[in-house]
């Protein structure tokens, strides 16, 4: 038989993700994406910054994502996502629409950030007081209560890790031993913030043990990004992408179960 009765390849429709120059979870972003979807990832240039506020200011300023979105003008994807946390809270709610709008121009396509789709999954989950998960310092995570604060959202619990690289390193242990640390009040849902920390599969886990929703931010970013096209991010018993995992009720503190597997 010969190739061209196959009648392929297929259309390809595109995501473009613009990302930090030291992230390193490319293929857990491609877990929440259906098959019909491709992902054309560019990165930032390199600065010698460990993650702090300095090193989110930096990878976010707009010149920085106007050239890299330019470099994914040319295979014309259909949105671009700018896959950074902090980045894209460090400069408050307006901050994180200039960059939008930067993009935007860069790419004459829709654009979205993280921090910016996370505000739109806890409108999508009704969320107005969250538990928070980070790996950052306390001045980074203090940042990102302030963007929260500032889009009405309260945080009721927290807690972060402390570390300045090598983030994507950490194990999911950590995560849910932090998560169960977080949750210690009436929560609506989790957030488990930095996409370069590795949740796709500890969040049906969360969801299950704490019985309120679990979002991430890479799960966020892909599941905004996939919703501009019209389409759903993929990921099994997570409350954000199906509706019928989202009535589970919240559990005490101490009714939490402490084992992992």
């Amino acid at each position: 038989m010969h190739v061209s009765f196959l009648g392929g390849p297929r259309p390809q429709r595109g995501v473009g993700v613009v990302a930090p120059f030291d992230f390193a979870l490319d293929r857990e972003l491609w877990r929440w994406v259906p098959d019909d979807i491709s992902l054309h990832l560019t990165r930032t240039p390199f600065v010698p910054v460990e993650v702090s506020l300095d090193l989110a200011r930096l990878v976010s300023e707009h010149e920085t994502l106007h050239d890299a979105v330019r470099t994914l003008n040319a295979i014309a994807p259909e949105v671009v996502a700018y896959a950074c946390t902090s980045g894209s809270f460090v400069g408050g709610l307006a901050g994180e629409r200039a960059m939008c709008e930067a993009m935007t121009r860069a790419g004459e396509v829709q654009s979205l950030t993280t921090s910016g789709a996370l505000l739109d999954a806890l409108t999508e989950l009704g969320a107005r007081r969250i538990a928070l998960v980070t790996p950052y310092t306390v001045s980074v995570t203090q940042s990102l209560e302030e963007y929260l604060a500032e889009a009405g959202v309260q945080v009721t619990g927290r807690a972060f890790m402390g570390l300045t690289r090598h983030i994507w390193k950490v194990p999911y242990r950590d995560v849910v031993d932090m998560a169960h640390q977080a949750v210690r009040g009436a929560a609506d849902a989790l957030f488990i913030s930095c996409t370069n920390l590795p949740t796709y599969d500890v969040i049906p886990q969360l969801e299950a043990e704490l019985r309120i929703p679990v979002v991430s931010a890479n799960q966020v970013t892909m599941w905004a990004a996939l919703r501009r096209l019209g389409t759903r991010a993929v990921g099994p018993y997570q409350a954000l992408l199906d509706e019928s995992a989202r009535h589970r009720g919240p559990v005490l503190p101490e009714e939490h179960q402490e084992g992992w597997s």
